[in-house]
């Protein structure tokens, strides 16, 4: 992620503005670094909670966000933020020291799962990680309203059972395709690929593309060739970004008829977190047994 200019500056400019103990009409004040974490929390928290979620534009690169003074007065407001962590968004970590709270609790997604700085930070692509930050979020809105324990508990509950489905869905990807070769031009969805028993191949090169650091030579032919020699039976690349290599990738990929699947940093508009990732499980699925596999 791009590091962020000016946070000092930004906070400087809502110090007088720093909020009262909760949200509009009495709701809890929560903000989401991601959309996909603010997506659980409204599923959890229904009607008794206000949440912002920063990221929430599946059409941008997250890479190149910037903050601006009205996130750093949301920061500042939040009673609950939660976010990825894993140097995925270590912009939140600034926002949030300077913008203290007494009594604010942080969720981090990769404090709950264990994940460290240098792994895989695309934390919510394993399917083990929203069940975790869906209880961690139950527990904290239980906490600051106790009156509605009850309606949050039960609301747990129903995204639990909604999260099964992505297991039982990986799972029969699994038993079907387990072993099988693929490529991706980045890492977002390889916790996913590991989940599904999938041989991610090249890497490197998507550890590089991640980081923004040119590929190395070796690395771009041995993708090429991989695609070429149909090594692979599905190219993955991040929809969201779209830079010369990837193109061409994608175009080698196109002229060897090898099945391309697209998957999104951002949750997309009017759709569940549950139903986004299944829908990107069904055409990895489909890639994978299709005619052209």
């Amino acid at each position: 992620m791009k590091a962020i200019a000016g946070i000092a500056i930004a906070f400087a400019l809502v110090l007088t503005t720093a909020p009262g103990a909760r949200a509009a009409d009495g709701k809890l004040a929560v903000v989401a670094a991601e959309n996909f974490y603010g997506d659980i929390a409204r599923q959890i928290g229904g009607d008794r909670i206000d949440v912002v979620s920063i990221l929430n534009n599946p059409d941008q690169d997250p890479h190149l966000f910037e903050t601006t003074p009205g996130i750093v007065r949301q920061i500042a407001d939040a009673q609950i933020v939660i976010l990825n962590g894993a140097d995925y968004d270590p912009w939140m970590d600034k926002l949030i020291a300077a913008a203290p709270r007494p009594g604010r609790v942080v969720i981090s997604a990769a404090a709950l799962t264990g994940a460290k700085p240098g792994g895989n930070p695309h934390l919510w692509y394993a399917p083990a990680t929203m069940p975790a930050v869906a209880k961690a979020v139950a527990e904290a809105f239980s906490k600051a309203d106790a009156a509605h324990a009850g309606d949050y508990a039960a609301r747990l509950a129903t995204t639990l059972a909604a999260l099964a489905r992505i297991n039982e869905r990986a799972a029969q990807i699994k038993a079907r395709s387990k072993g099988q070769a693929v490529t991706a031009t980045e890492p977002v969805f390889g916790l996913m690929a590991d989940a599904l028993g999938l041989t991610v191949r090249n890497q490197r090169f998507a550890l590089a593309m991640m980081n923004d650091t040119e590929p190395s030579a070796r690395d771009v032919a041995a993708f090429g060739n991989d695609l070429k020699d149909h090594k692979v039976k599905v190219l993955l690349y991040n929809k969201q970004v779209s830079p010369k290599l990837t193109l061409r990738l994608l175009d080698i990929a196109k002229q060897a008829k090898v099945p391309t699947v697209g998957v999104t940093e951002t949750q997309p508009a009017n759709v569940s977190f549950q139903d986004w990732m299944l829908g990107q499980l069904d055409a990895v699925d489909k890639a994978l047994t299709g005619p052209n596999s």
